[in-house]
């Protein structure tokens, strides 16, 4: 019996007419490189070497530390890690305001006192987790809003903990 696998197939692969070439790029590059060709945007800002003081101003230095990419500062795990943009007010004691966006990790456990991003019964919403020995709770950051005690009718997913936060300023 022949093997079905391998061999020709119509259309697949480059054209016999196309030439091949071998690109040498440094280690250091070479994660940029694979964005850059996945369509992924990689855009660098610079890092200033000084501080700024959230209190009396003070003259600041004018020397660039290094560039700095957004993605792999806000992202360490790329392929578990979304962002969600922020509705609504319950978090607004924890910094999270309504237009935000959340940078949420799946491969971070969920642990106690995490905010993490989870549905609740089907529904999405951004809490503390507040995990005790005998119950788990949702808990917002504002107290408009009463805790959520996890019961057996309710169905509870963690999608991730949440680790950044971008938020723009009017």
């Amino acid at each position: 019996m022949k093997s079905k696998r391998g061999g020709y197939r119509a259309g697949a692969g480059r054209p016999k007419s196309e030439s091949t070439t071998v690109l040498r790029v440094p280690t250091s590059k070479k994660r940029e490189i694979q964005r850059f060709i996945a369509g992924e945007s990689v855009f660098k800002v610079p890092l200033y070497s000084s501080h700024v003081r959230a209190g009396f101003p003070s003259p600041a230095d004018d020397y660039i530390e290094d560039m700095l990419d957004l993605n792999q500062y806000l992202v360490k795990n790329p392929v578990s890690t979304f962002v969600v943009k922020v509705s609504g007010d319950s978090m607004i004691n924890a910094g999270i305001s309504p237009g935000c966006l959340l940078v949420v990790d799946r491969s971070i456990e969920p642990i106690n006192n995490k905010i993490v991003v989870a549905a609740l019964n089907g529904e999405l919403t951004v809490k503390r987790l507040a995990i005790k020995p005998d119950s788990i709770q949702l808990i917002a950051e504002n107290p408009n809003y009463p805790p959520i005690t996890i019961t057996e009718e309710l169905e509870l997913i963690v999608w991730g903990v949440v680790t950044s936060m971008v938020q723009e300023f009017d």
